[in-house]
This record gives structure tokens, C-alpha cells and sequence, in this order.
């Protein structure tokens, strides 16, 4: 068993290891960098990489590398060692300050969208000081932000530390006004809950539709899905729980605080949530958490898939983006115990809901993608729609404030279960609503869109750029005035602007049918695909706020609407080219060899038996022979759109096609594959079927 205080952090080169290894006047330098926001003098980060090495070195590393987030999501790194060899063929190891500071990956070979071309290779990486180095397979990983040569921001990680900038300086300048401004940072922090798929590595092997694009594209239900509701908290099945052990320690070790874990609802599909942390470090800490379920789960012989709907018929995966600011030790967004008479929390809140409501389609493009289309809208997601959910005490506030009416407190009711030795506990005043979008949760706000896949820099971007957007509003309008004049204009300011927006405020159920309609009268978008969300990136009125708060230029922009296009395109193509060769090369020979199987069959038996009654064989020969000409007659659909497509210059267009033309042609494909999988005989089948996959041993 780990002794979990020896283990955390022993891998980060964190502020502990900092002050126990840097002189004291580096330390303090470095820490006013980190903690407010100074420049980094070159001096100071030759001492700081001194020390970082040969605490690395001291702990097994042998290289180095600055480990960034392009424009894919994911993470990217190439390793260089320590190693300086000297004349008398020994070696020395060294690590500079300026290899701390800077590094040059070559920018062409990642996503650009036409940022730089083929030849034009040249593009730096920039230490990320505020988010801790770490060391991961003996490599000292340093996270860094990556730009083009020209300027340009490359990667996830530069407009998120833009927006975090943004949204301080607005903050402070709303907090001046109720003498709160004393110099402490303003941060946004974030808790990143994220859910996945366990299974056999045995059943992935066989399955080419999970290895090349991470989803299952066929697939009959189970005879048992997640019904019963057993799952979801359930006893974890020991394999699992070594795989979770592992995890927990490799993570802490990492600094990650990982606190929570269980069995999510849908089978094999299970959940892991840390402790909050600012939201750069947050979004480093989730994507190297993603990055160790992959690689520990061959551990113990399964895969970890973190597609957002990797099973049809059953609840796919999320990543709930947890979200607040904080002044120092106060949580901005934290009601109090009378929050009608909390005046600083009714203006952040308000603040929330405009920004919300104003920027509602660029919130909804954080979380498209093609993975998150088929989880979407399902009984398992929120819908494509976004609005907020308040709760009934904060919903009361709002609803006075709008009103100008009397408002009552929700009164705090004492929770009595009938039983003596059982606790009475007092219930919250908010419940929780799992078919919001965004939904208040105590001090916090829950966006529930984002798919398991996703990099939360997005939507973090976007909120905290919205957000700065209300907060320099607000300021603006209350500039020179202070005590009542201050007090009378402030609340003026909050009941228009909740009038304004209060459609997106919606506490109902985000499920049922009627939400949509009253959606639309409400004027709220529902873009249901990501080919329909995505062109809101390059709006005027997107492209103004972005530029507004020098979070992102209109051309950084606009090279983002084309990578997320291009990726969209290129994921559907390869999703495409997959399914077009399992039908030919795996599930119609199956078919086909299984009808001829039962016809053969049938003669058998009336050459032994004259009169036997073979109609049901018949029948069931007719069902498969049917099955197929259908499968052949929607394969040769498909491919004929697909090639149209692919002759598409536009990559709008393409992706229009590709949402509204060709995946309903995929799905009733699917569909009639399936119908084939429970017919065929067991043995006859080509690939594992999802009763095997999901209730593995």
C-alpha cells in the first residue's frame, strides 16, 4: 500500500521543491512570475534550470521536453537528453536557461489551418511557468506554450492563459468598487470530472472499428444495458480496481488530485474527478490523467476508450467542466447565506448569465465535435442547447430582481430519514439538474456538454472571455461611483441586465419534448451537429470579442475554424473508409457464408427428410438473403456519396454533406447490420458483440 503523503508530488517540481532547492532570492523572484504575473528574468531561469536538472537527474530522468498542447488536443513532446559530451569522450549532463525557456518543434507538421505552410517549419515552445514541470517515464516534462514563428498562437494553451488574463483584469476592476481589490490574483479555476470505458484488451484486438476510429460503427444493443441501474456506484470489479490503484498513485505522484472514482452509469464505463486547481494547471492535470488510463490499462490487460460514444444504445462519456473564480481565498461565485443581500455575488452571477446567454453559440462550438455528436441530445447528455440552470433559491433572487417583487428564501429544511441512530442533516438549497448544459452547483458552474475526448481549454477560453466581456461592461458603467450611488446603480444594472437574458435561465427538463419548442420561442440556438456549430467561430461578433481582449486574433481565429473543420472532415472519412471495409471484408461474408450454410441445410434435410417442415429455415434464409441486398444497396450508397464529398474543395460544404447526407446513410447501414447480428449464428459472427465486450470477467 502507498503511503500517499510521501508519494504526492515526489514527481513535480512543485513550489515544496522550489523553495528546497532554490537559492531564496531565485525562489522569490520566480514565485512573484508565477503568483503575479512578472516577466522572467534569463538569469533567474538559468538557476531555476540548474536546479530542475539535477533534481530530475537525482529522481532517474535522462531527458527533457517541453510538453504542449497543439491544435489536435492532445499533447505532443519530443525528448532531448541531458547529455553534453566532452573531448575526452565522457559526457557531462546540462540543461540551460534558455533550453527551459524556449524550445523549436517544428510548427508545419501540426495542425495550422494554413497558419504555416509545409515549408515554413520554424515555431517555438515557451515555458509555462505557472504550470509545475513534472517527470513522466524519465523524462523531465516541461509544460510550454507553442507559437509560430510569425506570433501566432499554435496550440490550446496560449488563449487560455490570454483569457485568464482577461478576465483578472476585469475582475479586479469590479472589485475595486467593493474594497476588494488588495492586489490578490483572480483565477478561474476549474475541476475536470472525466468518465471512460474500460475493456478487454482480447475483445479491442478484434475489433477494427474501435482500434482505427474509437468507436464501435456496428453493434446490436446488449440483451442487458444499464436498465437495471446496477452499474452506477456498484461494487468495483477487482481488475478494475487495481487498474483504478495504479492510477490513483501514478497520478499522485504526477501532483494530480485525484479524489474521486467509481463505476459510471452505462457497463465497463467508470469515472474519475480531481480536486480543483487553476484552470491552466487543471487543464495540464486532465490530459496527462487521460494520458495514464491509456497506458496503465495494459496493466491489466484492457484498453481505456475515452471517445464520447464508443457504444451505441448505452450512455456515452463526458467531461463535466467545473468552473469558478476566486479572488485569493474568495469564491466569487459563492452565494453566502443570504445571497439576495450579496451584492458582489449577484454582479459575478449576473455577469455568468449574460456572458452565457451573449456567447451561447461559441459555448456550444467548444463542445462539437464528431465524437460528441452522437452523445449529444441522447438521454445521457444535454441537449445541443444551452441554457442555465440556477436552482430554486438563486432562481427565487432572480426572479425578485426581475420582478421587482418580495422575495422568501428557499428555508434550509432539516432532513429527518425516521430512523433514531441515523444523522438529521440539513438539505441544500439547490438540487442538481443532470440535463443542464450549465448548472449551478453551490459556488460553481457545471458545463456538462464537453465530450470525454475534448481539450477543456475551449471552453475555458470562451467562458472567461465572455465573462471579462459582462465584468468590463458592468465596470465601465460604474466608473466613479461609489457607497449608495454606487450600491442604487449596481442593482439597477443587474435587474436589466437579468431581464435582458433570462431566457437562457431554464430549470426544467432538458430532456423532454417540449424543450426544443420552447427553446426556439425563447430564440436560444440548437445547433445539433458540429458542422452547424462550428461556422459561429468566424462571426463577426466572435471575432470582435476575441480581438477585444487580445485573446485571439481574427487570423488565429480563423485558423482554428479550419482545423476543427478539417478534423471533422478528416474523422468522418476515415470513419467512412472503415465501415465501407468491414461490410465488404468482414460482416457481408459472414452473412453470405452463413445463408449458404443454412441452405445447405435445408436441402440436407429434405434430402434425408421429404416432408420435414424447413419453412422457419426458409424464412430465416429469406431474412438473411434480404439483410444482405439491403447492406449491398446502402454500401454502394455510401460509397458514392463518400466520393462525392471527397470532391468538395470547401471543407464547409464537406462537413455539411458529411452531417446532413451521409451519416444518416451510415446510421441506416448500422442499423441493417445489426439486424443481421442476431441472426447469424454465434460462431459465424466476425467480431465480438457488445454482450461480450461490456460484461467482461
Amino acid at each position: 500500500m502507498s503511503n500517499v503523503t510521501e508519494i504526492y508530488g515526489s514527481m513535480v517540481f512543485n513550489e515544496h521543491t522550489m523553495r528546497e532547492r532554490l537559492p531564496k532570492a531565485t525562489y522569490k523572484q520566480l514565485m512573484k512570475t508565477i503568483k503575479e504575473g512578472e516577466p522572467l528574468d534569463e538569469e533567474v531561469a538559468n538557476v531555476v534550470a540548474h536546479a530542475m536538472k539535477e533534481w530530475a537527474i537525482e529522481k532517474g530522468a535522462t531527458h527533457y521536453t517541453h510538453w504542449f498542447q497543439p491544435l489536435s488536443g492532445i499533447t505532443s513532446e519530443k525528448h532531448d537528453s541531458f547529455i553534453d559530451p566532452t573531448d575526452d569522450g565522457r559526457t557531462i549532463m546540462t540543461f540551460s536557461g534558455k533550453e527551459l525557456i524556449q524550445g523549436e518543434p517544428d510548427a508545419s507538421s501540426f495542425p495550422s489551418g494554413g497558419l504555416r505552410a509545409t515549408f515554413e517549419a520554424r515555431g517555438y515552445t515557451a515555458w509555462d511557468p505557472t504550470s509545475y514541470a513534472f517527470i513522466k517515464d524519465e523524462v523531465l516534462c516541461i509544460p510550454t506554450a507553442f507559437c509560430s514563428y510569425t506570433g501566432e498562437a499554435l496550440d490550446k494553451k496560449t488563449p487560455l492563459l490570454r483569457s485568464m488574463k482577461a478576465i483578472e483584469r476585469q475582475a479586479r476592476r469590479v472589485l475595486e468598487h467593493f474594497g476588494d481589490d488588495e492586489g490578490e490574483r483572480v483565477k478561474t479555476t476549474l475541476g475536470a470530472e472525466q468518465e471512460y470505458f474500460l475493456i478487454s484488451e482480447k475483445d479491442y484486438e478484434k475489433r477494427l472499428d474501435l482500434i482505427l476510429t474509437g468507436r464501435t460503427l456496428f453493434g446490436y444493443p446488449p440483451c442487458k444495458g444499464q436498465e437495471l441501474e446496477e452499474h452506477y456506484f456498484g461494487a468495483i470489479r477487482p481488475t478494475v480496481n487495481n487498474f483504478m490503484k495504479e492510477l490513483d498513485d501514478e497520478l499522485w505522484k504526477l501532483g494530480v488530485s485525484a479524489k474521486t472514482k467509481h463505476n459510471e452509469v452505462a457497463p465497463a464505463q467508470h469515472e474519475l474527478a480531481p480536486i480543483f486547481a487553476e484552470s491552466n494547471r487543471a487543464v495540464d492535470e486532465n490530459l496527462l490523467t487521460m494520458e495514464e488510463m491509456r497506458l496503465l490499462a495494459s496493466h491489466y490487460g484492457l484498453v481505456c476508450l475515452q471517445h464520447e460514444k464508443p457504444f451505441e444504445s448505452i450512455n456515452g462519456s463526458g467531461k463535466h467542466n467545473n468552473w469558478s473564480i476566486s479572488a485569493g481565498s474568495k469564491n466569487l461565485l459563492d452565494p453566502g447565506e443570504n445571497p439576495m443581500e450579496n451584492l458582489r455575488f449577484l454582479v459575478f452571477l449576473t455577469g455568468v448569465i449574460e456572458a452565457v446567454d451573449e456567447y451561447q453559440e461559441l459555448l456550444r462550438m467548444t463542445a462539437a465535435s464528431a465524437g460528441n455528436d452522437h452523445r449529444l441530445g441522447a438521454n445521457e447528455a444535454p441537449p445541443a442547447i444551452v441554457s442555465i440552470f440556477l436552482g430554486e433559491e438563486l432562481s427565487r433572487v432572480v426572479d425578485a430582481l426581475i420582478s421587482d417583487g418580495e422575495y422568501s428564501s428557499a428555508e434550509r429544511v432539516a432532513m429527518d430519514l425516521g430512523v433514531d441512530v441515523l444523522p438529521n442533516f440539513l438539505k441544500d438549497n439547490t438540487d442538481r439538474n443532470r440535463t443542464s448544459p450549465f448548472a449551478f452547483t453551490g459556488n460553481k458552474f457545471e458545463f456538462r456538454m464537453p465530450g470525454s475526448a475534448q481539450n477543456l481549454s475551449d471552453c475555458n477560453m470562451v467562458l472567461n472571455t465572455a465573462m471579462a466581456k459582462s465584468l468590463k461592461e458592468f465596470a465601465d458603467a460604474m466608473e466613479g461611483k461609489q457607497g449608495e450611488e454606487f450600491e442604487a446603480a449596481a442593482i439597477d444594472c443587474i435587474k436589466k441586465t437579468l431581464r435582458d437574458h433570462e431566457r437562457i435561465i431554464f430549470n426544467g427538463d432538458g430532456y423532454s419534448e417540449e424543450w426544443p419548442l420552447e427553446a426556439k420561442r425563447r430564440g436560444l440556438a440548437n445547433h445539433r451537429t458540429t458542422a452547424d456549430a462550428l461556422p459561429c467561430m468566424i462571426d463577426p461578433k466572435s471575432v470582435e470579442l476575441f480581438d477585444e481582449f487580445g485573446v485571439l486574433s481574427e487570423t488565429e481565429l480563423k485558423s482554428r475554424y479550419e482545423v476543427k473543420l478539417e478534423k471533422y472532415n478528416k474523422i468522418m472519412n476515415i470513419e467512412i473508409r472503415t465501415m465501407k471495409r468491414l461490410v465488404r471484408r468482414d460482416y457481408l461474408p459472414a452473412i453470405n457464408n452463413y445463408a449458404a450454410e443454412v441452405a445447405r441445410d435445408i436441402a440436407q434435410i429434405r434430402a434425408a427428410m421429404g416432408d420435414a417442415n424447413t419453412l422457419p429455415m426458409e424464412e430465416r434464409l429469406r431474412e438473411l438473403t434480404d439483410g444482405a441486398a439491403e447492406i449491398n444497396r446502402l454500401l454502394e450508397e455510401l460509397h458514392r456519396l463518400h466520393y462525392v464529398s471527397l470532391d468538395l474543395e470547401d471543407q464547409q460544404e464537406r462537413a455539411n454533406m458529411n452531417a446532413h447526407e451521409i451519416i444518416p446513410v451510415m446510421d441506416d447501414l448500422r442499423a441493417a447490420v445489426d439486424a443481421m447480428e442476431i441472426i447469424v449464428a454465434r460462431e459465424a459472427w466476425p467480431v465480438p458483440t457488445y454482450n461480450e465486450i461490456l460484461f467482461y470477467a
